[in-house]
């Protein structure tokens, strides 16, 4: 039996932004606990490492006690079975993740329709950001204002990147 306390956020995390950590505290609150699944996708070309943007994960998210992150490959909808779970949280931007969002929801239903998906929007001065942006702004912007988009802790490991 699946535990109903144990929910997962799954994403890409390259990096890790305030929307994406805005959305995991506010889910860890729901939940006894949250897995942040950090996916690994083949034919992607990530900015980081699986094993570095866990670290940058776990990093930032230390604060949360009932956090855990982990990397899977394949699809969520497994990677949530595999962690004993039954609910999936996605972390939506207003107008641009909805359509897709809905098409993967659905398409988990079909995969597995003891799954739910629980839609949690970015509070509003996060609701633009995206790991995109951040890598198309880097380069440009200072340490501060870089600081309005993500973590404090992984702008360094920004910078060695870009």
């Amino acid at each position: 039996m699946s535990n109903p306390r144990t929910a997962v956020y799954t994403g890409s995390f390259d990096p890790i932004t305030l929307g994406h950590l805005n959305v995991i505290q506010r889910s860890a609150r729901l939940v006894d606990t949250l897995i942040v699944g950090v996916g690994v996708n083949a034919e992607k070309t990530p900015l980081f490492s699986p094993d570095e943007r866990v670290s940058l994960v776990v990093e930032v998210t230390s604060p949360i006690e009932n956090v855990e992150v982990r990397t899977f490959a394949g699809l969520a909808v497994n990677f949530v079975r595999e962690c004993d779970a039954r609910v999936m949280i996605r972390g939506v931007r207003p107008l641009t993740d909805i359509a897709a969002e809905f098409t993967m929801m659905m398409a988990n239903r079909q995969l597995d329709a003891g799954i739910e998906t629980v839609f949690l929007m970015a509070d509003e001065e996060f609701a633009h950001v995206s790991s995109t942006l951040i890598k198309q702004i880097t380069p440009l912007s200072t340490d501060e204002m870089l600081a309005r988009f993500v973590p404090q802790e992984i702008i360094p490991a920004l910078r060695a990147k870009l």
